[in-house]
């Protein structure tokens, strides 16, 4: 022990690691934050519900790692995972999400993600996720790693059987945009696009997934979003 200035300190103390939370559930980021309090060298320095709002907050706290929904309400989690790695490519951002990991995880860790973990896996998983992340390490689940590796216990998906792999980032996120019903005009609202330039990655979707008219890929893709989200409901983490 060392006294300086009157106070005694404990010369192996280590700081907290700041955590920042992004995710559209209040319950969800009030589970976490209960769940880091148990945690003797992490601390939950922000928290935000909001793409739009994620960046600045970014920038003022600094944290040295960021855990992160990818269904927000205004932007896709996966874009703004991308504009994070523009920003700071060496901060550790570990995507928590209800969407398939069979789909979606490979994706982020192409984007720069530290790791995928489902909000089902509960607490345990989680922390380990973490740790991993703040080491340096990727954290995926067992069966993404067989998949990822040497595609071994694959499993039919709706996601599989369309061959949704073949589209890029921009059009699966349209592709599922047109699954919950919007219109050309929305996604282009929504993503900052004209709407030629969505009526473009409509065409290449259509095209990629051998769909024949415009009329039979919103017909899959709402049937695709129908069984995803049949997958999530009632989920609650086991935090």
């Amino acid at each position: 022990m060392k006294e300086i200035g009157g106070n005694v300190t404990n010369p192996v103390e280590r700081k907290r690691l700041r955590v920042l939370l992004i995710d559209d559930h209040p319950l969800m980021r009030s589970g976490i934050k209960e769940l880091l309090k148990t945690t003797p060298d992490l601390d939950v320095c922000g928290e935000v519900g909001k793409a739009s709002e994620s960046l600045g907050l970014l920038e003022k706290l600094k944290p040295d790692l960021v855990l992160l929904d990818l269904g927000l309400p205004d932007r896709s989690g996966l874009e703004v995972l991308k504009d994070f790695q523009a920003i700071s490519p060496a901060l550790p951002v570990l995507v928590v999400s209800m969407y398939d990991e069979m789909l979606y995880a490979e994706r982020t860790l192409r984007a720069g993600a530290r790791g995928y973990v489902m909000k089902e896996a509960g607490g345990e998983k989680l922390l380990a996720a973490i740790r991993a992340a703040l080491e340096g390490r990727v954290w995926v689940s067992d069966q993404v790693s067989s998949e990822l590796l040497g595609n071994l216990g694959r499993r039919n998906t709706p996601g599989r059987e369309l061959q949704l792999d073949r589209l890029s980032d921009r059009e699966f996120e349209i592709f599922r945009m047109l699954g919950e019903g919007l219109s050309t005009r929305d996604i282009a609202e929504r993503l900052n696009l004209s709407p030629k330039t969505v009526d473009a990655h409509r065409a290449n979707i259509k095209t990629k997934l051998g769909m024949k008219d415009g009329a039979a890929l919103v017909r899959q893709a709402v049937r695709w979003t129908e069984a995803q989200s049949s997958r999530n409901v009632a989920v609650q983490p086991e935090l």
